[in-house]
């Protein structure tokens, strides 16, 4: 099979005379292939059919209603999972010197009318890993291993690799396996969602994905090295075998920006697992959403691990003595509460080690107690007393009686308007919402809390009365606060109670109006027409409550997401030399097992708040107790790229290697400079040529982030359907980006504009600049404008 760049494979229509024989072998691979999707529809039909019948059963012990859920929910995924491997089920064949050849697929289908024997494999089965592991040196008694090329339903195409040492062989790359459809793939215009890698796997990248699920596993490797394909994979396959372990806490995937997680949305549904949780770290709070931006410099502050200390001292503010005496009013009495008494009150509950929120009770306490006595010696009651209430008629003991009485005050005073304001004056019940707040908002209090901090990082944090919202470094201190904070029991069961009260009104509401779109005409339907059930007949209102937060209607990635306090099974992080310290501490409190698998490449770290050492990162939470594998091999970006990107890599540190690129395309990169007023005019002349060009790919422009606005504008106002900004839509044929955005992410053709900017923006900005100019799958162009000329000369 002859390639674009001169590489050819051996494969089965390799010869001028065998188009017969490969028209059979096609054939013959297609009615294989349809055996194989008949045998997927009928699982399909008997998991809908298990479905449908765990819906209709709505009695029984809470223990059978429980084993329903489970079932349902069960059946649910089965049939999300057939449905999601409609396109490629089977991609590989496997002939060994000895025994029958191994069909590999998406997903494993069995003969259960002959010993349940495998008609398809499940590539991350074991017994599949010579499909991309075996080479001639090495074949692992493989003779031939087959790619089958398939549209929908229908075979279109075989390449053949013969596995024998002394077969001619004319590749330049020995190392990799599947050679031409790889590089087809390569080739292939990018369609703005990113597609799975499961028929191209390399051995480097397949010992990554199948590496034990414990501990923290380290993927380091440059641009187009795989890395998030090769993370996405490795959550299919833990998944896959680790199921009976992750399937009750889940999988969580961290990614850099919502644009990169639109982007990836489909890989995993492809590999038949549709369970995982896809979030940035902005979604990691409930009911926040991260959707301010804030300067980077602000962004540093927050992230630095120090922000922990100064939201502990923020926390123990709140927990006030007062200067000095507080005056109640109870019972038309006036009382002064003394700072002392506040001050011994407060030290004795921050003794017990409880959180704010969650000794805040044990505090009412404490001052209840103090008033108490108060109260009592104005109306004379004596609890030491031989007889506290004055008189010798008393019946009973007298410590009973005035203990009696002691604790009616307490409870009337528990109950005062007047003293819960003091309370909550001297000990408020905070959110972290609230917490955040009011730090920000008040000089004072940041002056108070963060000591440590300069007078103008404190004036960066500090907010402006019209400050609304949230941004990305804000949730980890939300998080933190949280933990500080705790939150009182008896108010998360208040609120579940109100939110189910909620659904069964939901529920209610969508029963009704399920009644009254019943047919009337049921009674003279045809017989199997007439057995049709609606909701009404499978459940009731309160029942399709529970399930709408137990059973089918939350998956476990649904009830994670719900849960702030949630403990994932594993957790996979992309671009993860992006992350803060503050953000690192939020992660690890979702993973207690440690299980994580951290993607990412420490010359790219963009942020300023990020990491450029793994070790400096981890040491905290695993010390030394964590692996490294490295990525070295570059299949997206060609060398001719590769070489330009190399430049800039020795910028940032002389003594790192670029990874190596597989192929090359003949194109060098384009490097033109314009002057400054004329860069937008020509940026539009540049995209349209591109555009253009590209026909059915996609080109990205990337830009500095102090002229996205306006380069975007221009861009849009020259080509139509171009789309910008976090919320881009991928598939455009033209999107304008900055760096930061385009983390991740990648393009037929890529337009870097005005990279002296993209450098003199960021304390980082050479790295931004390598991750700029590796995004391109096939051509490069960098449009640079003319230094400014130096005033006065």
């Amino acid at each position: 099979m002859q390639l674009s760049h001169g590489e050819t494979v051996l494969s089965t229509h390799s010869g001028a005379g065998d188009d017969g024989r490969h028209a059979d072998e096609i054939g013959h691979e297609q009615k294989y292939v349809s055996m194989l999707y008949d045998r997927l529809d009928d699982l399909r039909r008997q998991a809908a059919r298990r479905l449908a019948t765990a819906l209709r059963n709505t009695g029984g012990t809470r223990q059978e209603q429980s084993q329903r859920d489970s079932n349902v929910g069960m059946y649910a995924e089965q049939v999300d999972r057939y449905g999601a491997v409609e396109n490629g089920l089977c991609f590989g064949r496997l002939d060994f010197h000895d025994g029958e050849p191994l069909y590999i697929g998406r997903l494993g289908i069995f003969d259960d009318s002959h010993d349940y024997e495998p008609l398809l494999l499940d590539w991350r089965a074991p017994a599949a890993r010579p499909f991309y592991l075996a080479t001639a040196a090495a074949p692992e008694g493989v003779r031939r291993r087959r790619h089958i090329r398939s549209r929908l339903r229908t075979v279109t195409g075989l390449d053949d690799e013969v596995l024998d040492l002394d077969a001619p062989r004319s590749s330049r790359h020995e190392e990799l396996t599947g050679e031409a459809v790889l590089l087809a793939a390569l080739n292939a215009s990018r369609t703005g969602r990113m597609g799975d890698i499961v028929e191209t796997i390399q051995a480097e990248q397949d010992r990554v994905i199948r590496s034990d699920l414990a501990g923290v596993l380290v993927v380091q490797g440059g641009p187009g090295t795989g890395k998030t394909a090769v993370a996405l994979h490795r959550a299919a396959y833990l998944l896959y075998t680790y199921r009976e372990q992750l399937a009750g806490r889940g999988v969580l995937i961290v990614g850099p920006n919502p644009t990169f997680l639109h982007y990836i949305s489909q890989v995993l549904p492809a590999l038949a697992e549709t369970g995982v949780l896809l979030r940035t770290v902005g979604d990691l709070f409930p009911g926040v959403g991260a959707d301010r931006t804030e300067p980077d410099e602000v962004a540093e502050i927050k992230g630095r691990v120090a922000m922990a200390e100064v939201l502990a001292a923020a926390v123990r503010d709140r927990q006030v003595v007062p200067d000095e005496p507080l005056e109640i009013v109870f019972d038309q009495e006036r009382y002064l509460l003394d700072p002392a008494t506040c001050a011994a009150a407060r030290d004795r509950v921050r003794r017990t080690g409880k959180v704010h929120n969650l000794a805040r009770p044990l505090f009412e306490v404490e001052i209840a107690h103090a008033l108490a006595e108060l109260v009592a010696d104005r109306i004379g009651i004596d609890p030491y007393a031989d007889d506290p209430l004055g008189g010798d008629d008393a019946p009973g003991d007298p410590q009973i009686l005035a203990e009696a009485d002691l604790a009616e005050i307490r409870r009337e005073l528990h109950a005062d308007p007047e003293v819960r304001a003091v309370l909550d004056r001297l000990w408020p019940v905070l959110s972290p919402q609230r917490l955040l707040t009011d730090l920000f908002g008040s000089a004072e209090r940041l002056a108070t809390a963060a000591p440590q901090l300069t007078d103008a990082e404190r004036g960066l944090l500090l907010r402006g009365p019209d400050w609304t919202g949230w941004t990305e470094a804000d949730v980890p201190l939300l998080d933190e606060a949280a933990e500080l904070l705790g939150e009182d029991e008896r108010a998360i069961q208040a609120r579940q109670e109100r939110e189910r009260r909620q659904r069964i009104e939901y529920a209610e509401g969508a029963l009704e109006i399920a009644r009254g779109s019943q047919s009337i005409d049921l009674e003279d339907a045809p017989e199997d027409e007439a057995e049709i059930l609606t909701a009404t007949d499978l459940i009731d209102a309160d029942r399709l409550a529970d399930r709408q937060e137990y059973g089918d209607g939350l998956s476990t990635a649904q009830r994670a997401a719900a849960d702030r306090r949630w403990a994932f099974g594993h957790i996979i992080v992309d671009e993860a030399q992006e992350l803060s310290p503050m953000a690192w501490r939020l992660l690890m409190r979702r993973i207690p097992s440690r299980s994580m698998t951290l993607v990412g490449d420490v010359a790219q770290t963009g942020s300023p708040a990020g990491t450029a050492a793994w070790d400096t990162a981890l040491e905290p939470y695993v010390g030394g107790r964590w692996r490294l594998a490295q990525l070295t091999v570059s299949y997206r970006t060609p060398a001719e790229i590769m070489a330009l990107a190399a430049k800039v890599l020795a910028e940032i540190d002389p003594t790192l290697e670029p990874p190596r690129s597989v192929r090359e395309t003949g194109e060098q990169p384009r490097d033109e400079t314009v002057r400054p007023a004329a860069l937008a005019g020509r940026l539009v002349e540049l995209v349209r040529d591109e555009a253009t060009r590209l026909d059915d790919g996609r080109l990205g422009v990337l830009v500095p982030a102090g002229r996205v606005h306006e380069l975007a504008r221009a861009v849009a106002d020259a080509v139509a359907d171009a789309s910008t900004g976090n919320a881009a839509d991928l598939a455009s044929p033209v999107v304008v980006l900055t760096v930061r955005q385009a983390k991740g992410l990648e393009f037929d053709s890529v337009l870097v504009v005005d990279p002296d900017r993209i450098v003199a923006e960021s304390p980082r900005g050479h790295r931004d600049l390598y991750v700029a100019l590796t995004r391109a799958t096939q051509r490069l162009t960098v449009l640079r404008a003319t230094p400014e000329p130096v005033s006065g000369r």
